[in-house]
Order: C-alpha cells, then sequence, then structure tokens
C-alpha cells in the first residue's frame, strides 16, 4: 500500500502541494500519496488524529491552522519554537507529535539556491509582523546579513517580534511610517495585502541601487507587491511559489530523508519561466 501523506486546511481544494508531492515522489522513485485534507475549525486536532491513527505518515499544515498545529504537537523544532507555528507533522512513537516550519528554510533556499542572492552583508526590510513574518525569521537571521527591520502597521508588534529573536541576530523593529529614508537591498512583503489587490504604503527610494523585492504570496500573474518592485526599479521582484516548493522540498526530506530536486517542479508549475 502506498503511505499516506497529506495537507490538512480550510479552505484546501486551491493547494499546488499534491502535484508538487507527487512529482517528488516521481523523481525518488517513492510509493506514496498525498492528499487534499479539509477540516472544519472545530475539528482541525480530531482530523489530525485520525490521519495519524489510520497510519498517515506525514501532514502538512496550512491556514487557519498553524498555530493550533503548534500548541497541538509533543515537541517542537527549533524553527517552530521560534516562528509559534508548525506546517509540518512529523509522527514519533507512541503516537506523539513532532512539530516543524520549513516555510523560512524555503524562503532562504528559494532566494539563495534559485535565484543567487547573497544574503551576507545585505540590510533586509521584512514588512509585516504576524504569522508569516514569524515563520521566516528566525532562518533569515540565520544567513549573516548585516540588518534586518521589521517594520508594521503596529509599530509595537513588530517591536515586540524583534526583541524576541534579538539573541538570533541583528534586528530591530518600526511602524511603516517610521521607514522613510532609509534603503534596503531586499524587501519580503508578509503582509496578505496583496490578497485584496493593495500594497503596504512604502516611503519612496526605500530600494537601494540593486535591490531585490520578494512577495510570499504567488499568484498566475504578478502580484500586486510584484508589479510595485518593477515599477520601482527592482532588479528581481519575485513572488513566493519557488518558497511553496521550497518548503514542500524540506517537508519530504524531515519525512523521508531525501531532498528532491526543486527547480524541475518549479518549472513544472510555471513552465513559462
Amino acid at each position: 500500500m502506498p503511505q499516506r501523506y497529506a495537507v490538512i486546511g480550510n479552505p484546501i481544494a486551491h493547494s499546488k502541494s499534491p502535484l508538487i508531492h507527487a512529482a517528488f515522489a516521481r523523481q525518488t522513485g517513492a510509493d506514496l500519496e498525498y492528499g487534499r485534507l479539509l477540516a472544519a475549525p472545530d475539528d482541525f486536532e480530531e482530523a489530525v488524529r485520525r490521519f495519524f491513527a489510520d497510519g498517515g505518515r506525514g501532514l502538512n499544515v496550512t491556514v487557519p491552522f498553524k498555530e493550533q498545529a503548534f500548541r497541538l504537537v509533543d515537541e517542537h523544532s527549533p524553527g517552530a519554537a521560534a516562528a509559534g507555528a508548525v506546517n509540518t507533522l512529523i509522527p514519533l512513537p507512541g503516537g506523539r507529535l513532532r512539530g516543524d516550519n520549513t516555510d523560512g528554510v524555503g524562503l532562504v533556499r528559494d532566494l539563495r539556491e534559485n535565484h543567487g542572492f547573497a544574503f551576507a552583508g545585505r540590510r533586509i526590510l521584512l514588512l509585516g509582523a504576524g504569522g508569516a513574518a514569524r515563520g521566516v525569521l528566525r532562518p533569515l537571521l540565520e544567513t549573516g546579513l548585516k540588518e534586518l527591520l521589521i517594520a508594521n502597521r503596529t509599530a509595537a508588534r513588530a517591536a515586540a517580534l524583534a526583541a524576541a529573536a534579538a539573541d538570533l541576530g541583528a534586528v530591530r523593529g518600526c511602524g511603516l511610517t517610521d521607514l522613510g529614508g532609509t534603503d534596503f537591498d531586499l524587501i519580503i512583503n508578509a503582509t496578505a495585502a496583496g490578497l485584496t489587490g493593495a500594497v503596504p504604503p512604502l516611503p519612496p527610494r526605500c530600494l537601494a541601487p540593486g535591490a531585490w523585492t520578494y512577495d510570499l504570496l504567488y499568484g498566475d500573474r504578478p502580484t500586486p507587491f510584484c508589479c510595485w518592485g518593477l515599477a520601482q526599479g527592482a532588479a528581481q521582484a519575485l513572488d513566493g511559489l519557488g518558497m511553496l516548493v521550497e518548503q514542500a522540498a524540506e517537508s519530504f526530506r524531515l519525512w523521508r530523508g531525501i531532498r528532491p530536486q526543486t527547480a524541475p517542479v518549479i518549472q513544472l508549475l510555471r513552465p513559462t519561466q
């Protein structure tokens, strides 16, 4: 029988994860099936328990359940502990669960391995102070960057997130209105503004010469933040599709002990590039 994996969320029908993991399985010769699992908001924990009780080997967790997954598991990886959220569930002996968060690893690998971004000595702006920002914070601070500034509409949330990560590297927080006169080598959008067609309000000339932009969101068309980056003269304006594939590859490695190749899968999902 194929080994069973799935992604759990609500909504879930749009998820590309089954396509990604099917491609990984073909690459590695793995006999597995990977499905979508829709859970009601009040049934998440029971749905997870049922999946593993029925022999499931691993679950990815997507919105809105990543923080619930963090509270559910018996032990956390350092990345999950720093994020306060879990996107990968790994079964342990005795019915226990380990939670990991592969989002930040996926972001860093996409930028560094797929696009050649050099983090060392760079000044990076991270927009947002919610779950998406927390999920990528630790891996970003481990890259050797010069400074990471977290900017959020509510300055206090950005400052609190920066304070919680202060032992990991040079990080501080501020409000979006406090960004005037500063420029950055990379601006990462970890807000959900693009879901409504909006872009976080940023001052002019906040991109350094040759700077890049990166949107954690992705779509069939350039996201609003990608369009903003191109209009501002960004050398690269990237969306989060590569991050999606890279975080999936890290989950696959955690479950199966082998990292699949990601470039062919990114090409599969976006064949025009």
